[in-house]
């Protein structure tokens, strides 16, 4: 009787949670004309512009040593906790960096920027909400909202600091985190994941197996492998740019913005709008293999440039093809663990980008001292040769 009884009850079990999360569902949905939304998703956007803005109205540097952790941390306590962490540390950097009237002040005014990763925890909250199948595309959408805050960040906090002051501008970008911080407890859910972590210990979040586990799931050491030959010819050259822009080309320092807004531009289309449009007709590998092989002409041509409207036209294909493969990899990692874990994915994935960023300008320098501009073209063309061969020849995605 008990077998004949299984078979029913594990069925209405079934039954009952699959309605549990289409009720879920349901109370976060918002209907605006025919489009039907997602209101943590939406606010997430909001919450990303409105951080970018205060974080564009002081330096603009993204703080991502620890991404990682933070990434474990809502995966075990849920991503309200998560984004209030995120934003409680950049109100206190920014209320400390306010204040700053020392050396030591100053100093202290950074060790919040340990946690102030919104960014992450924006895309992880995509990643729970969304669905699977629109997972690239919702990831790259979120890049419109944080470049919009980009570009606002330092139009508002130049215009508080020439009528104000620095510190002022600083305070603005504090209230700024603190409005996000209430837009977090109205609109994020205490849960956005499927299904809970058993285990929320403390022990958990610097369990060193549980990393280890992460970095060695199938396909994930490959993609991380993948994502830094990828990024690593263009944040040489991006640290160096200032340098290059000035000996190379002699582009004053203050029309340095406008070539970096052209870039944001383009990367802001491309994962705003369209790498969703190229998903409606090609895979996410037919993308990735592509999007390197563009790279790997564009780089090539880098080597080349000599003017600024050349440098312009061979920006164009290389930031198409880089912000199309940089999303790619992102949502496909998040694919290689269970959903329990795609918060610590994303945090590694961040870190990778970390590593990458810290030895550049070391790099950079040496490479521009030694070889001369054309180098980093030529950097560039070897990686993404390599990497599209290894493309057409696998498939990742």
């Amino acid at each position: 009787m008990a077998e004949n009884n299984e078979g029913p009850n594990k069925q209405l079990l079934d039954d009952l949670r699959s309605g549990e999360n289409r009720v879920h569902e349901y109370k976060h949905n918002i209907h605006v004309f025919r489009w039907t939304l997602n209101k943590v998703i939406l606010m997430t956007h909001v919450n990303l512009l409105l951080y970018s803005t205060c974080l564009w109205i002081q330096s603009g540097t993204l703080p991502l040593a620890g991404a990682p952790l933070f990434g474990r941390f809502g995966d075990l306590f849920g991503l309200r906790a998560a984004m209030n962490l995120a934003f409680i540390s950049s109100a206190l950097s920014y209320l400390l960096l306010s204040m700053s009237s020392s050396v030591t002040l100053l100093f202290l005014s950074r060790l919040p920027a340990l946690f102030m990763h919104a960014v992450q925890g924006s895309m992880m909250i995509v990643t729970d909400l969304g669905d699977v199948e629109k997972r690239t595309d919702a990831l790259g959408k979120l890049r419109i909202s944080y470049l919009i805050g980009m570009v606002l960040g330092p139009m508002i906090g130049g215009q508080i600091t020439q009528h104000f002051s620095e510190e002022m501008a600083a305070f603005v970008a504090c209230m700024g985190s603190i409005l996000s911080i209430v837009l977090v407890l109205l609109f994020v859910p205490h849960r956005t994941k499927k299904v809970e972590v058993a285990d929320k210990s403390g022990s958990a979040l610097l369990d060193l197996s549980k990393w280890k586990e992460l970095i060695f799931a199938p396909g994930t050491l490959f993609l991380l492998s993948l994502k830094m030959a990828t990024e690593t010819p263009i944040s040489i050259f991006h640290s160096m740019f200032q340098v290059i822009a000035l000996e190379t080309f002699n582009l004053p320092a203050d029309q340095n913005g406008f070539l970096m807004s052209y870039i944001g531009v383009l990367t802001m289309l491309v994962q705003g709008v369209g790498v969703g449009v190229l998903l409606r007709k090609v895979s996410e590998n037919s993308i990735l293999k592509w999007a390197s092989f563009l790279m790997v002409w564009s780089y090539l041509s880098l080597a080349f440039v000599g003017s600024i409207p050349q440098l312009c036209m061979v920006l164009a294909p290389l930031t198409v093809g880089l912000a199309s493969s940089n999303i790619v990899i992102n949502s496909a990692l998040t694919r290689t663990v269970s959903d329990i874990d795609t918060g610590s994915m994303l945090g590694l994935n961040m870190a990778s980008y970390s590593l990458i960023r810290t030895v550049s300008p070391t790099i950079g320098g040496y490479m521009l001292q030694a070889f001369g501009f054309p180098c980093f073209g030529y950097l560039g063309f070897l990686l993404s040769l390599i990497v599209t061969i290894i493309l057409f020849q696998k498939k990742v995605v």
